[in-house]
């Protein structure tokens, strides 16, 4: 069935890679480390030296360091949501659920892509550019209204910031850190409801975060309680069109965890 699909159409990879030359993490979090653990033979005086594993054969293997929310990545409920009985606000169901409980394809499905360039740049340092309810009601206007089982994504073009560092800090450091630049187009809590109320399940992004810079767990807190979940740090948007293709995110299956990076892709139509 599939190889017919994939045969007959293009697919867009609209996955961030992951590199410790690239601004892959959230300013503050731990940052992204991969390692030569096996090599194909023993280098003692390497700069880092690397030793191959007795009676195995020639190989190599890596180990890796990598945040939850490394790269392009899913956001399960109880990223924002603490678990029932903790005592602590906005606690309740949704926060026992991790990203190995949701759903295969909690995040596959219609594209419908709201294009939101034009509001790059339109903030206070530190802040983000708001995606309001109109903007959402003017893309339906347009393209007709969003249905059930869409997957919205916000089309910001962030993603040309996440580059080598020192130029990548553009992509996080100087707004988050320095607070010295405009943060990527967010929504507040009233469009996220309203794309709620339309039935729609996933939200994409390819800014950092949906939520906003200057703080995103009224963002959060407006979607994963409800059922929502959020896929963010998308790259390469342009290549998807408005309507017509397909959104699939597989993020890895990760006991407890708080949400996942994985592999995204567009089946274009």
């Amino acid at each position: 069935m599939l190889d017919g699909v994939f045969r007959s159409h293009q697919v867009a990879d609209l996955t961030l890679p992951l590199d410790e030359t690239l601004p892959c993490t959230w300013p503050g979090h731990m940052p992204f480390r991969a390692t030569v653990w096996t090599w194909f033979d023993d280098r003692p005086d390497d700069a880092q030296p690397v030793h191959a594993q007795p009676g195995g054969g020639a190989y190599q293997t890596r180990w890796i360091v990598i945040d939850e929310h490394a790269g392009t990545h899913m956001d399960a409920p109880n990223h924002f949501v603490p678990p029932p009985g903790s005592g602590l606000p906005h606690a309740g169901p949704a926060g026992s659920i991790g990203i190995a409980d949701l759903p295969l394809l909690a995040a596959s499905g219609p594209a419908a892509v709201i294009d939101v360039r034009g509001l790059d740049g339109q903030a206070a340092p530190g802040h983000s550019p708001v995606i309001t309810p109109d903007h959402v009601t003017a893309f339906e206007s347009l393209h007709g209204m969003l249905r059930l089982g869409d997957v919205v994504l916000f089309r910001t073009g962030w993603d040309a910031r996440y580059r080598p560092l020192p130029e990548g800090r553009a992509y996080g450091a100087d707004v988050l850190t320095a607070g010295r630049a405009p943060g990527w187009p967010a929504p507040n809590p009233e469009t996220i409801s309203l794309i709620r109320e339309r039935g729609i399940t996933c939200i994409g992004t390819d800014g950092l975060s949906v939520g906003p810079a200057e703080g995103g767990a009224p963002v959060h807190l407006a979607a994963l309680p409800h059922g929502m979940t959020f896929v963010e740090a998308l790259g390469g948007l342009t290549a998807v069109p408005t309507r017509g293709a397909w959104f699939l995110f597989l993020p890895i299956r990760l006991a407890g965890g708080t949400g996942g990076p994985g592999r995204a892709l567009a089946v274009l139509p």
